[in-house]
């Protein structure tokens, strides 16, 4: 990957509740520009708690915001716009705790920024050039997240609905969804949602073309 400096990296944050779409916009923009992105996932930099039990772990709230290193998640978005790469923590689902694995991400022309809780910092915000927030009704994500959950991450159906109204559904409301108000565009429907997604590309094709032409 050819280097890139500081000045030509445009960071783009996906917000919006969990289930909402927003990693299918993700992936979208990562197939339409390929290395032209990197990638990072808030959900990686949940606080490591290898001094607790699983039991106690499994009962920790990771809605809310308490639950991220964002410090180390702003320390690390400062350092890729600098162009330099990072190593990114590594979150285990299965376990409820950071593993003991990093992922090296490398610096590129645009880098994206995806979490349920981005927007909520403004030292975070700030690092942020274009705020996108991802808004799908309550009942298709809490859908999503049984799959996702149940499917992928090897959890009971159960514990899913339980830590959706006991942490999920209040923390959106008291977090998730007062920070939308920061985003310089909301997209209902998320991923399902072409125009508003060629908006975007079309945006990001620009900043590509503009770097090209100062190269």
């Amino acid at each position: 990957m050819e280097s890139t400096s500081a000045q030509n990296i445009m960071v783009i944050g996906i917000a919006g509740g969990t289930g909402s779409g927003k990693t299918t916009i993700t992936r979208r923009l990562m197939q339409q520009f390929g290395e032209q992105v990197s990638v990072i996932y808030h959900d990686n930099y949940y606080k490591a708690h290898h001094d607790l039990s699983y039991e106690e772990r499994s009962r920790l709230n990771y809605d809310h915001p308490d639950a991220f290193d964002t410090d180390l998640l702003i320390r690390d978005l400062k350092t890729l716009k600098s162009g330099h790469p990072i190593q990114c923590p590594v979150y285990d689902y299965t376990i409820h705790d950071r593993s003991n694995q990093t992922l090296t991400i490398q610096p590129a022309p645009v880098i994206i920024l995806e979490g349920i809780l981005i927007f909520v910092s403004k030292e975070l915000r700030d690092l942020i050039d274009i705020k996108l927030f991802v808004d799908t009704d309550a009942d298709v994500r809490i859908l999503r997240r049984i799959q996702r959950d149940v499917k992928e991450r090897g959890r009971s159906l159960d514990s899913v609905i339980n830590q959706y109204l006991t942490t999920v559904k209040p923390m959106h409301e008291a977090f998730v969804e007062p920070s939308k108000r920061f985003a310089d565009l909301i997209i209902p429907e998320g991923g399902q949602n072409e125009v508003a997604l060629q908006m975007v590309i079309g945006r990001v094709q620009s900043h590509l073309n503009q770097q090209q032409k100062e190269q």
